[in-house]
């Protein structure tokens, strides 16, 4: 076991459930001592421009900036810079604020002064006060792909530009057998106290970091205690097209059907009071259930919370 003086806690994420309680844990435990692996499975290029979809999000979220409605972009933007790229005839189906315009600027500028994703990213947190490290998944181009109904849609097409309707019959991540983790992100796994999976899509937000060579076996054989956090409560997704998914895969629409995507990965699942009858389901998979509230409305909900996954650790 690592030694509990380090307290290291490394957290995977994406999407607005995932930043939820990595803004959480930054209040809970010393920040520093918090590493977040973000998917960047979901990165477009827009406009000529690199945007990292979930990075941002959990960037904006533990800045302080994020919308608190929508739970992505940065609060009180405008979109007059899309407006007037409309007209010039360019789409607009995906927004991008002012303000945001000025992340993916600085970002598309900084990779092209041949700088990594990891690199780019450590200096804009820097930047904006953060005190946790925000490390994406690899400095290599991976990118989700959904075989659908519609044809195959890279996963910012299928939930901007279909938002989520089509059904899904495979999901595959272009370029992953040819990646490797960021350099940080290695390190990490190897000497954390304990590892948690938020409750993000398991196939969109954390399956392509998984797919990297290594991640999944390094996972399986962490040293430290692994904790999942469940994003389906009550048979539904409170954000996101998880619920959606798992159904369209053929899988239980339940917290057992999340559970099943990581199989050997999971010592303890954190499951809400919903789901408590699905206890021994869970206990049928090999992994320790425990219930309590995850909806997480007020930052005092992601503190809570926080602080129940961090107990199940330490």
């Amino acid at each position: 076991m690592n030694d509990p003086s380090k307290g290291k806690i490394l957290a995977l994420a994406g999407g607005v459930g995932g930043a939820k309680l990595v803004v959480g844990l930054a209040k809970t435990i010393d920040p520093t001592n918090l590493m977040v692996i973000v998917n960047t499975g979901d990165d477009e290029r827009f406009h000529g421009l690199h945007v990292s979809p979930d990075l941002d999000t959990v960037m904006y979220t533990l800045a302080g900036l994020s919308d608190p409605t929508n739970g992505w972009g940065i609060a009180g933007d405008s979109f007059r810079a899309l407006e007037m790229l409309h007209r010039y005839g360019a789409e607009n189906w995906f927004n991008l604020g002012d303000k945001d315009l000025g992340t993916h600027i600085r970002r598309t500028e900084l990779l092209g002064e041949g700088l990594h994703l990891s690199e780019v990213t450590k200096q804009m947190c820097q930047q904006l006060g953060i005190e946790s490290r925000l490390v994406p998944m690899s400095d290599h181009r991976i990118q989700t792909m959904l075989e659908t109904e519609e044809g195959l849609l890279t996963m910012q097409e299928y939930f901007v530009r279909h938002r989520c309707e089509p059904k899904v019959s495979s999901i595959f991540f272009e370029g992953a057998d040819q990646s490797e983790p960021s350099p940080d992100f290695k390190s990490a796994l190897s000497d954390s106290l304990g590892l948690i999976i938020c409750p993000s899509n398991p196939f969109l937000s954390i399956g392509p970091i998984l797919a990297i060579p290594g991640v999944r076996e390094s996972i399986e054989s962490f040293d430290g205690v692994r904790v999942i956090v469940s994003p389906i409560i009550g048979g539904m997704a409170l954000r996101g097209p998880a619920a959606k998914l798992l159904a369209d895969l053929n899988f239980p629409v339940s917290s057992v059907g999340v559970l099943q995507q990581y199989s050997g990965l999971c010592d303890i699942f954190v499951i809400d009071h919903q789901d408590a009858h699905l206890s021994d389901n869970i206990r049928d998979l090999g992994v320790f259930p425990s219930v309590t509230s995850t909806i997480m409305d007020t930052q005092s909900d992601k503190e809570r919370l926080a602080k129940f996954v961090v107990s199940l650790i330490r």
